[in-house]
């Protein structure tokens, strides 16, 4: 149960606190959408990766395995990607781009300080843009504070990878803030 009295005590981890306050559900919706689903040469599949791996270092369940689900609907395979992610990928075909990328992102975790002209010059000969960096850079950030939120109002999450599947498929196919 949460630390405040949600409209809907059912709604698992950041989706009961969007249905207590649509106010600032909106434009929380709106960043998820456009980070995450929105125009890049990143795929959508990518960047529920760097969300994922963010929020597994942030130690937030909910957004990891929700955001990991969505990397599994994106890349069509099975749940074991939830794992995989947690691990750092060690298994998993990924760009050298995207993993100089999730280092960036893992600085950004740390502190935004953390992240180093040579971090960012590594991205850069493996293939990344400025928009690239950019994007990486600011899904990080957002979902230390996605992660914060959810955790610091001490909301409910499933504990089953499973219970995660159809919620990944939705933020997949119909995105943030859609029925």
């Amino acid at each position: 149960m949460a630390y405040i009295k949600l409209l809907n005590e059912e709604l698992p981890g950041i989706v009961g606190l969007l249905n207590y306050r649509p106010e600032t559900a909106k434009p929380l919706t709106l960043l998820a959408e456009t980070l995450l689903r929105g125009p890049s040469t990143l795929t959508s599949g990518e960047r529920e990766i760097i969300a994922a791996s963010v929020s597994w270092w942030n130690n937030c369940h909910f957004c990891h395995t929700s955001h990991a689900a969505a990397a599994v609907a994106h890349y069509q395979c099975d749940l074991g990607l939830i794992d995989e992610i947690k691990k750092g990928l060690p298994n998993t075909e990924v760009s050298d781009k995207l993993r100089a990328l999730l280092h960036v992102a893992h600085q950004v975790q740390r502190s935004g300080r953390e992240v180093t002209e040579a971090d960012i010059a590594q991205a850069r000969e493996l293939g990344a843009t400025d928009q690239e960096i950019h994007d990486t850079v600011l899904i990080a950030a957002a979902f230390c504070m996605f992660n914060r939120y959810v955790d610091g109002l001490g909301t409910w999450a499933p504990q089953s990878r499973e219970a995660y599947k159809e919620m990944g498929e939705r933020m997949a196919y119909v995105g943030y803030g859609k029925s």
